[in-house]
């Protein structure tokens, strides 16, 4: 049965997909690159690690990793805390899924220091009975160990949960946990047909959230 639903951030809550590319942009000119978000589908929804060592890779850079995985931290905290908004209607969908009963949590490759501000900052923190940052496990998206920390926090079997995604690394995590997973693609960056075989769900917004949730609960 359904128990509970777990959202990544980037992309689903956060609108926070078209400043990646400015937060890496500047990242990668403190390091003598010039990037121009050419490489977004590459990192997004992959943790800080993968994305940098894919960066280092593609601009031939030989920067310590957590090096700059600290700065681009930092640098995403000053977005997360002045820039990045939500979509719309997050909090009304919180509201109708808590009242369904169901538990919910977040689940994100970002660090804490962006996450659990920007959720402090839109008065979100307190719909989610656990928060799970990228820096709390060893693999990151599109391993599972974030999906699994979180359910294991909730305490809740894998197969009652169901994950909110809108990257292919999350939604493959989410599979690879054994949960369902519905897909929000966000159709600025990404083709929703490619979401389609890999996701159990394809969503165009959270506003259809509730309604599937309903679906779900009455076909258990």
């Amino acid at each position: 049965m359904l128990s509970a639903i777990i959202f990544d951030l980037d992309g689903v809550l956060a609108d926070s997909e078209p400043w990646w590319n400015q937060i890496d942009a500047r990242l990668l000119a403190e390091y003598g690159a010039t990037y121009c978000g050419e490489y977004h589908q590459n990192v997004v929804g992959v943790n800080y690690r993968l994305a940098i060592e894919f960066y280092k890779k593609a601009f031939g850079l030989s920067a310590p990793t957590e090096e700059m995985m600290r700065r681009r931290g930092e640098i995403a905290t000053e977005f997360f805390a002045n820039r990045v908004g939500l979509f719309p209607h997050v909090e009304e969908v919180l509201q109708e899924l808590r009242q369904m009963k169901l538990r919910l949590a977040v689940a994100t490759s970002s660090v804490g220091a962006s996450a659990r501000p920007f959720l402090d900052r839109h008065q979100l923190t307190g719909f989610f009975g656990v928060i799970i940052t990228g820096e709390e496990v060893e693999r990151g998206k599109p391993a599972p160990d974030i999906y699994l920390r979180a359910a294991d926090n909730l305490g809740i079997p894998v197969d009652a949960c169901l994950v909110v995604e809108d990257a292919l690394p999350g939604v493959a995590a989410a599979k690879a946990a054994k949960m369902r997973v519905a897909a929000i693609p966000d159709r600025r960056f990404a083709n929703p047909r490619e979401y389609e075989k890999k996701a159990d769900y394809v969503l165009s917004s959270l506003e259809e959230l509730p309604a599937l949730v309903r679906k779900l609960v009455v076909a258990e």
